[in-house]
């Protein structure tokens, strides 16, 4: 398990199975999006790139979403998820995020990089153990600009939760990391909302006016959608 993306090793990680989790907003607005309707996403570096990948695709069929440091890129669209639901229907987009798309594009290299966040988990971890029961399985938080993110971790220990709970007679050798993440989630499982809300990401999206894009990050294993990064596209499994 990893705790901030800055801690992964691109090359250790190319004979793993990734799972990138950026709860706070990145990989819970790629699973809504997709969840929504959206074709695709490209997840970006910064915002530069962003806009290079637009001017070279020039089909009018792609977003521009993103954000640094909680601030929304100038011509892009906020990426708070909910938000976006009446804006990607048949679209691709373009997504730059601070942390969690570094993250996604730091994890390329790995055997199969997949998208989950509180909304998907049940749906990653029943195709983890379908798929990937033998593999090395890394879950990646993408953390919060180099710091140690309390939405990952809460996250990650509800991803392992279902992966434990849907293994059966399978069994997964975890890491130290990983089962503190699993002891932390499983001390305050019912609280999810609560977690969200009182980590320092959360706190600053709330005092931004987006509370509730928060509270709707926060809802377990509503989108039974696995998200996978296909080249550089994530799209649906």
């Amino acid at each position: 398990m990893v705790l901030r993306k800055e801690d992964i090793d691109e090359v250790k990680i190319q004979c793993t199975t990734a799972v990138v989790l950026d709860i706070l907003l990145a990989t819970s607005t790629i699973t809504s999006g997709l969840f929504f309707g959206a074709k695709e996403f490209i997840p970006v570096l910064d915002g530069e790139e962003g806009l290079r990948k637009s001017a070279e695709l020039k089909d009018g069929e792609n977003l521009l979403v993103g954000e640094y440091a909680g601030i929304t890129l100038d011509g892009f669209l906020s990426p708070n998820p909910a938000a976006l639901q009446p804006a990607v229907g048949g679209k691709g987009v373009i997504l730059s995020t601070t942390n969690g798309t570094v993250a996604i594009r730091k994890c390329a290299s790995a055997q199969e990089v997949y998208i989950a966040s509180l909304l998907n988990a049940e749906a990653v971890a029943r195709h983890i153990n379908s798929q990937h029961g033998e593999d090395t399985l890394v879950i990646v938080c993408s953390g919060s600009s180099s710091l140690f993110s309390l939405e990952d971790f809460y996250g990650a220990g509800y991803l392992l939760h279902c992966i434990q709970e849907q293994a059966g007679s399978g069994v997964w050798d975890l890491t130290d990391a990983a089962q503190a993440a699993l002891g932390y989630y499983t001390a305050y499982q019912e609280q999810a909302g609560s977690i969200l809300l009182a980590s320092r990401v959360g706190q600053m999206i709330a005092n931004m006016g987006y509370e509730e894009e928060v509270r709707f990050a926060a809802r377990k294993s509503v989108m039974d959608i696995v998200p996978y990064l296909d080249g550089e596209r994530v799209i649906l499994k």
